[in-house]
């Protein structure tokens, strides 16, 4: 991958750049924003230092829950970021009452921002929170890169914006130059935890790295670091699931279902209750953008033990996580529109949607939207 040659970030840069009407615009309603908690430029310590050396603050932790992985919006005639449309959704997710939010995925186009524009995404997010009440709603950020020593940067960056866990999609350019066994794949997330001031999440999304799907073993084996704190799986496996929970519940000194040392997330909404059933800890999934309450009570019901009601509204969320899916973060971004009223367009090169495109998608989530209206 070719270097970065970002501009240093700053707070100047949110009123000269970035995200100038958010911060100075009356009109935006977001002119009090503390900007304290802001970072002044990007990570410049050495890669050789130990996280206990970046400072400490307050750790939000990791609850079972319902978390979302935002979208990044952009104004659609620049296509440059938009932070009030960032800080917007951030809070409507939160009073939605969802457990955690998480920037840089791939709902939020991470893949077409550049670092200093990651920052701006992640620190935007948490003083958003923070202003508005929900500042001990904890921040996942994804930090994922080919490279070891980006990977580790990124996780550093996420910290200093504000961020509380890194996500962490295992590298894959190079796959058929690794070592046998997962040797690399253990090495790599070894190495980030070793680094990482804030605790990792592993990340297995094969869709989105050619292929490449951990096993329950390398995860279980991952899982014993202490900077590595959950995994989420958007593969779909819920045996894997079923055994990672299994497992690391057995690592545990003391077994707190209500606060596990290792969170164990499905990646996707359609299999929400399925996760749960063999010991899943919630989902952190794109479709909640959209219905953050529907996902929310499914899992409040299900644990309640009210099965058939969290059932039948399981159905409604899988049948409109199946629009999310076919159309992408291209289609939830239609839907945030068409319902919503805002979203907007993904960033080039992904194409807008074509008018045909936009009924279907709309069509896809209307029962969906039809139910978070009520709840």
């Amino acid at each position: 991958m070719a270097p970065h040659n970002d501009e240093p970030f700053s707070i100047d840069s949110l009123s000269n750049g970035f995200g100038s009407e958010y911060w100075q615009s009356s009109s935006s309603g977001h002119t009090d924003y503390d900007t304290s908690d802001l970072p002044s430029s990007p990570s410049s310590c050495s890669m050789d230092e130990h996280p206990m050396h970046m400072g400490s603050r307050d750790m939000r932790p990791l609850v079972p829950g319902v978390y979302v992985p935002t979208m990044c919006f952009f104004k659609p005639e620049t296509e440059d970021v938009d932070p009030v449309a960032i800080a917007s959704h951030a809070v409507r997710l939160a009073r939605a009452g969802v457990t955690g939010l998480a920037t840089q995925g791939s709902n939020g186009e991470a893949v077409h921002l550049t670092h200093s524009e990651r920052l701006l995404v992640t620190a935007t997010t948490r003083a958003a929170l923070k202003e508005h009440g929900f500042g001990h709603i904890p921040i996942i950020v994804g930090c994922g890169s080919q490279s070891t020593r980006e990977t580790i940067e990124h996780c550093r960056e996420a910290w200093e914006a504000g961020g509380d866990y890194a996500l962490v999609l295992p590298p894959s350019y190079y796959a058929t130059l690794f070592a046998p066994g997962s040797g690399t794949i253990l090495d790599y997330f070894t190495a980030v935890a070793d680094k990482s001031p804030i605790p990792i999440i592993i990340y297995n999304f094969p869709g989105a790295v050619g292929g490449l799907d951990l096993s329950s073993d390398t995860i279980i084996s991952l899982a014993a670091h202490p900077n590595i704190a959950g995994v989420k799986l958007t593969c779909g496996n819920t045996g894997k699931l079923s055994r990672v929970v299994a497992a690391t519940r057995k690592l545990s000194n003391i077994y707190n279902p209500a606060h596990p040392e290792f969170l164990v997330l499905a990646g996707s909404a359609d299999f929400l209750i399925p996760s749960l059933a063999v010991g899943g800890h919630g989902i952190l999934a794109g479709l909640a953008n959209i219905a953050p309450k529907a996902c929310t009570r499914v899992m409040e019901l299900y644990r309640r033990g009210q099965i058939s009601e969290a059932q039948k509204m399981q159905e409604v969320v899988s049948q409109g996580d199946w629009t999310a899916i076919q159309g992408g973060v291209v289609g939830v971004k239609a839907g945030l529109e068409a319902w919503m009223g805002y979203g907007g367009v993904c960033r080039s090169p992904l194409p807008k949607p074509t008018p045909e495109q936009t009924k279907r998608w709309k069509e896809g989530f209307r029962d969906l939207v039809s139910l978070e209206r009520i709840l």
